[in-house]
């Protein structure tokens, strides 16, 4: 079973195929890949647009005023009808989705992302598909994302996925705009965002989405630096995103900079630490030897007062710091729930965010 996490974003010219309306036999097509990779063992995020041109559809294209009031109305009527469009079509696969709306106070509140990692993380350990849209029916030009590139970035970060696609009706990236320039030329391959790569990205291609190829090249470069391989890539091509799965070299790759693990490293380092977690020589084998999550039942001692998620140090009883992490629980829970067993966690608390201390995911372990 293949264990790859990716988070798909399909943009609105891909899913109405330059219609006024969801196009569900296209949509049926996408699923189709889709299910196919689920029940190969992928994990499968989808980040999707069409909800205000669903809504308007639905409405039957009414006359309303260019308002952020009406775009909203739009969004929240339409919300619903995409959704129920995604849960029918991978329902004739007997596969389960799972509806999240996300505005940018969810991605830049500490607990708020936590949590609504956990959602994601519990959708996909349990053959959910997780659908994700942003909650345009309340978002305010304050706490928007943006656009959906974007916003598949920060869901690609918070699945900690290995892939990111953007769909698209564009086969890529070109060296000049293609509907101008007809020798224009793809760019297989991009190893570093830079001014240059920022400049060729042109506008929209249609006026029924948000995103041109700009916010694409800008959710690229967030997504790449935080160690997630990104592809522009046409979302028309036949098979696409089954061969994208599998590796075959098809529109534009953003491939991750080698520095990548270091900077994730040094902002841990950088970071103040909140307090420590003392562990026994069993946890301390655990992490550095088996590289392995920190679970309550290691936990010998607690100094310091520490929220959830933010950075502690992990010492051994010797005194010794092995490694810095986040953890899942804050420091007044883990002093009740140290030394116990994981399942012992929601009887004692009354809830649990998963069964370990600090997830191998977020910790990183000093050098010798």
């Amino acid at each position: 079973m293949n264990q790859k996490t990716i988070v798909v974003k399909f943009g609105t010219s891909t899913l109405t195929q330059g219609s006024p309306k969801l196009n569900r036999p296209h949509m049926i097509e996408i699923v189709r890949q889709l299910a196919q990779l689920h029940q190969a063992g992928f994990r499968l995020v989808i980040v999707t647009s069409g909800a205000i041109a669903a809504g308007r559809d639905y409405l039957n294209h009414p006359t309303l005023p260019p308002t952020i009031a009406s775009k909203q109305l739009l969004a929240a009527v339409g919300q619903s009808q995409l959704i129920q469009t995604w849960q029918q079509l991978f329902a004739i696969y007997d596969i389960h989705v799972g509806q999240i709306l996300l505005s940018r106070a969810d991605i830049e509140d500490r607990e708020r992302f936590l949590n609504a990692r956990d959602t994601l993380h519990a959708l996909l350990d349990n053959q959910i598909i997780p659908i994700i849209n942003e909650n345009d029916a309340v978002a305010t030009a304050e706490i928007k994302v943006g656009d959906n590139d974007n916003l598949s970035a920060l869901v690609a970060i918070l699945v900690q996925a290995d892939q990111l696609y953007l769909l698209t009706d564009q086969q890529g990236l070109f060296d000049s705009d293609p509907r101008k320039n007809p020798d224009a030329k793809l760019i297989p391959v991009v190893a570093q965002i830079n001014d240059h790569i920022r400049a060729i990205a042109g506008g929209s291609g249609t006026n029924l989405g948000t995103g041109g190829m700009s916010t694409k090249i800008t959710a690229a470069d967030v997504a790449t630096r935080s160690g997630i391989e990104t592809i522009i890539v046409s979302g028309n091509r036949e098979n696409v995103i089954v061969d994208l799965a599998y590796e075959q070299a098809i529109g534009t790759k953003f491939t991750i900079p080698a520095e990548h693990l270091e900077s994730r490293k040094q902002w841990l380092f950088a970071a103040p630490s909140a307090g420590s977690i003392i562990i026994d020589d069993g946890a301390e084998s655990a992490v550095l030897i088996q590289q392995k999550s920190l679970l309550p039942a290691g936990i010998v001692a607690i100094e310091g007062r520490f929220s959830r998620g933010e950075v502690v140090k992990i010492r051994t009883q010797g005194g010794k710091d092995i490694a810095l992490g986040m953890p899942r629980y804050n420091s007044d829970a883990l002093k009740l729930i140290q030394g116990k067993k994981s399942q012992q966690i929601e009887q004692i608390l009354g809830y649990e965010y998963g069964a370990v201390a600090v997830h191998r995911d977020d910790m990183v372990v000093l050098k010798k």
